[in-house]
């Protein structure tokens, strides 16, 4: 995928919003939808195929459904073509490799695996697509009786590949009627810059480290260097995925959508419960519409609560990638607010802030090798290097990662905080100062611009999910 060449990315940017603007109103959605197959085709000129195929399913099903608003039988009937063919879409492009080499291992069985390409952002794509059909079968919302304005929801460019993940509803009055002004469109920019800083500048910076320390021997990895490893990892995922979404909201404020919060500083969290409410803001809020909520969520008592909890995050986990390590991931995750929720409560809330803190980004650093580290041998063996199993604290290694890299995980770790940001508006707070931000704006997008040309290492981390 080379969403992230520069050459592509900064010369289809502009001019799609030239076009944009230029256009009158009418035609604005038309250039959104083609656009957006345009941005996606320039790295899956195949598999753009899917995306129009999702979004005529769904598009078709709401159409039915408006149709026979009086029968109960074909509006649900409806709704489970929708479900079943975009469910069908994600499982065999995202799983059924997975399926056959877990039939194999199983089974004993040598069946071959299809090993077909990701298309990128499917999980995305189709999530925002459901979210359609199933608030029309609530009657939550409005059909929507035009193919272009309902197709530029689903392909619209800024956010199709890596979210967040935007519900009709989010945006279904804004496709009809939204304003485009100078100050959203300054807005806009301002919040694109921050984004492409954090991804470009920060993100990858960290990122160089994780993968230097992620291709070594865990057996005999020193402590130091474990931790300095996986502390990179987590700085680096939320930098990039949370600068992708800044970049996506900025997008959609140049265009006249205000497209939902996705991050709210995860890791000032004081629990597990907290991260997940500040995390992938909008993951959480689709499972626990379409999922959680529906299973009962937590009105039936303790055992189908915790029911209804271990389904949620088994899938959370499963969402985010073919792959077992990830089924371990959610169903850690889904252990930890069971216990939080049922036997530590009354612990944690008497406990000292700094305490709950340290707990909760040790917690979340563990699920972050869980994550990233596929194999569950390795896992083990990567952790008990955290915890000082090789028997070496630190080495010549060590020290040159601390020579290289401190500073800019210094400067990672407090820019999570927000505390940055914090001390920035009560600085500003009152005073005008356009100018000085119009010139860090520019020197910021200079910055990235450079590295983007020069640097062979700009992964994003969150579009094959």
């Amino acid at each position: 995928m080379v969403f992230s060449e520069p050459i592509f990315m900064f010369m289809f940017l502009p001019v799609t919003l030239l076009i944009y603007y230029a256009v009158p109103f009418r035609f604005k959605n038309a250039v959104l939808f083609f656009s957006g197959l345009l941005f996606y085709s320039w790295g899956e000129p195949v598999y753009v195929l899917i995306m129009v195929l999702s979004t005529l399913i769904d598009y078709i099903a709401g159409r039915v459904m408006d149709k026979c608003d009086a029968n109960p039988t074909v509006r649900k009937s409806a709704l489970i073509v929708s479900v079943v063919m975009n469910l069908t879409l994600l499982g065999i492009f995202k799983y059924s490799g997975l399926v056959v080499d877990s039939f194999n291992s199983v089974f004993n069985l040598s069946l071959r695996n299809p090993n077909l390409p990701l298309p990128v952002g499917i999980s995305f794509f189709t999530f925002q697509s459901m979210s359609y059909t199933i608030d029309l079968y609530r009657k939550n919302i409005s059909v929507q009786k035009s193919f272009v304005d309902f197709a530029a929801f689903v392909t619209m460019f800024p956010q199709i590949v890596a979210g967040p993940i935007v519900r009709y509803e989010d945006v279904s009055r804004e496709l009809e009627i939204r304003k485009i002004d100078i100050d959203a469109i300054s807005k806009g920019i301002s919040v694109f810059i921050c984004g492409l800083c954090k991804k470009v500048l920060i993100a990858n910076s960290v990122g160089e480290l994780w993968t230097t320390v992620k291709e070594t021997d865990y057996y005999d990895l020193p402590a130091t260097t474990a931790w300095l490893g996986i502390i990179a990892f987590t700085l680096q995922i939320y930098f990039d995925f949370s600068g992708y979404s800044d970049m996506a909201i900025g997008l959609g404020k140049m265009l006249g959508f205000n497209f939902p919060q996705n991050f709210d500083y995860p890791y000032n969290s004081k629990t597990v419960s907290e991260f997940w409410r500040r995390w992938h803001m909008t993951l959480g809020g689709w499972f626990k519409s379409y999922v959680y909520f529906p299973l009962g969520g937590s009105r039936n008592g303790k055992a189908k609560t915790i029911r209804n909890l271990l389904i949620v995050w088994f899938l959370t986990g499963l969402w985010h990638g073919a792959s077992w390590n990830f089924v371990i991931w959610g169903v850690y995750y889904g252990i930890l607010l069971i216990l939080e929720k049922f036997v530590f409560a009354s612990v944690i809330k008497n406990l000292p802030s700094i305490v709950t803190r340290i707990y909760t980004i040790l917690a979340v650093i563990i699920g972050w090798v869980i994550f990233e580290i596929y194999s569950p041998a390795a896992e083990l063996e990567f952790i008990g290097s955290l915890f000082g199993a090789s028997g070496i604290f630190f080495n010549t290694t060590t020290l040159n990662i601390l020579q290289n890299y401190s500073l800019i995980l210094i400067i990672a770790a407090i820019t999570s905080t927000g505390l940055p940001l914090k001390m920035w508006n009560r600085i500003t707070e009152n005073r005008n100062l356009d100018g000085l931000c119009l010139t860090g704006e520019a020197a910021g997008m200079a910055a990235c611009i450079a590295y983007l040309v020069d640097a062979s290492y700009n992964p994003f981390l969150y579009f094959n999910f």
